[in-house]
């Protein structure tokens, strides 16, 4: 089921990691206050200012499984990294 969370949609970046961690090219806009991430993949992210994103058991590294997008609160001037093999879509947002 589809939620709305009043929330505007803004800059969307495509992350193609290809089995190992990628990081969205620019960083989250000063108007940024989440990203909604979605994938037809189950991938692992991790958020920072130079993240790298690992699937191992114990990372910090948040795992998103595939056709569930998630919204995440995020700060102006992170990034997102991602490992996994599929495309994915990360979609700036804020109120």
């Amino acid at each position: 089921m589809a939620m709305n969370y009043a929330l505007r949609p803004g800059t969307t970046q495509k992350v193609s990691p290809s089995g190992s961690s990628a990081a969205t090219a620019t960083a989250f806009g000063s108007q940024t206050e989440y990203v909604r991430i979605a994938t037809p993949a189950d991938i692992h992210i991790l958020f920072g200012a130079s993240p790298t994103a690992s699937a191992t058991a114990g990372s910090a590294s948040i795992f998103v499984p595939a056709d569930q997008p998630e919204i995440f609160k995020v700060s102006p001037g992170e990034k997102v990294a991602v490992i996994g093999t599929a495309e994915v879509s990360v979609t700036e947002m804020s109120s």
